[in-house]
């Protein structure tokens, strides 16, 4: 099952609550994906209108498209229940909230399917203290647990 991590968001965020949307698609962009084509850098998710959008996503085009292949950058909305946009919504209006894609993946339907997080950003010190704890982890692991 294809799967693709923003290995960034994780480094950058905490993340407070997750959700799994579904994302309207063209075509060739998901011939795209299926290639393993993607890249999150400096992706992220805006409400406007009542509708949640995730921007600066790059699929690049598909490499037996045509004329008619898709825009690596456009943006793309998001599948959401009203509700959960109107939590969202209310969330992101507190300060320091946004909301940051964290892996796009096929769900057992084979549907495309994006999981984005409530996220609040790191400050230096708190990326210093993840990368310590993640140092010490590993060398637990390598001493045998002990």
């Amino acid at each position: 099952m294809l799967e693709f991590h923003n290995r960034q968001a994780l480094h950058q965020y905490f993340i407070d609550d997750r959700y799994v949307a579904g994302l309207v698609m063209e075509g060739t962009e998901v011939k795209s994906v299926r290639e393993g084509r993607i890249s999150f850098n400096d992706s992220y998710c805006q409400e406007q209108d009542g509708v949640i959008w995730v921007k600066s996503l790059h699929i690049p085009p598909y490499s037996h498209g045509t004329v008619n292949n898709h825009d690596p950058l456009r943006d793309r909305k998001l599948l959401l229940q009203k509700r959960e946009i109107a939590r969202l919504k209310a969330k992101i209006k507190e300060k320091g909230y946004t909301l940051v894609p964290l892996r796009l993946f096929f769900n057992e339907r084979n549907f495309l399917k994006l999981e984005i997080g409530l996220a609040r950003g790191k400050k230096l010190h708190d990326k210093r203290e993840t990368i310590k704890r993640r140092e010490q982890d590993r060398e637990l692991k390598r001493d045998g647990g002990h």
